[in-house]
């Protein structure tokens, strides 16, 4: 589990091919890596991933071919940045909101504008999670937690502040984009509980 909180940023060291999936590599300075070890599980860009190999400040991990359908991994070239945070630990703060890391389909960037010192930015989910995105709701984007604003069909609008644009790969972003989406899990189990009570 994740909250969606970004602890920094890191970048694309190596995406090398292996047996049909993917290996990545990548190297982040500013992320403390000194409690993490083999087998922990990591949010990059949103997708819950496991450290296969961690030397210094350079994690690598195996993307299969499941993740490389539903999410953004696979466009990522050498020097991309990525969004990092480790596993929520139950003592810690919940700052955004409880997040899986796992990635329901990829969005895209509509387009960007200003509002003072702040940005709105409006994306579009595809039409099978559009129904779970509602206004003041949660919403995970690459990873980072970010409260609906606006929904009109299938886009959604949200606000970022400097901070979050300046400490995550936002300040990267530009429409077009593809983006990877996590719909908060409670529309997920809500959606399946009426499933459930239908004859």
């Amino acid at each position: 589990m994740f909250t969606g909180i970004i602890q920094a940023t890191g970048r694309v060291t190596r995406s090398e091919p292996r047996g049909g999936d993917l290996r990545l590599g990548i190297v982040a300075p500013e992320f403390d890596t000194s409690d993490v070890g083999l087998g922990d599980s990591i949010a990059v860009s949103g997708c819950c991933l496991t450290v296969v190999a961690h030397e210094g400040d350079t994690l690598a991990f195996d993307i299969s071919n499941e993740s490389l359908a539903l999410t953004t991994l696979g466009d990522l070239a050498m020097g991309d940045r990525v969004n990092l945070e480790k596993a929520l630990r139950l003592s810690d703060r919940l700052g955004g909101h409880l997040v899986s890391g796992h990635v329901d389909g990829i969005g895209s960037i509509v387009a960007v504008g200003s509002d003072a010192r702040s940005q709105r930015w409006i994306l579009e989910a595809p039409p099978a999670l559009a129904r779970y995105i509602a206004a003041k709701g949660s919403v995970c984007v690459d990873g980072v937690s970010l409260t609906v604003n606006t929904v009109d069909g299938a886009r959604f609008g949200v606000n970022l502040i400097p901070h979050t644009v300046e400490h995550t790969t936002f300040g990267d972003r530009r429409a077009g984009d593809r983006v990877n989406l996590e719909i908060d899990m409670l529309a997920r189990y809500v959606e399946r509980l009426r499933f459930c009570d239908r004859p």
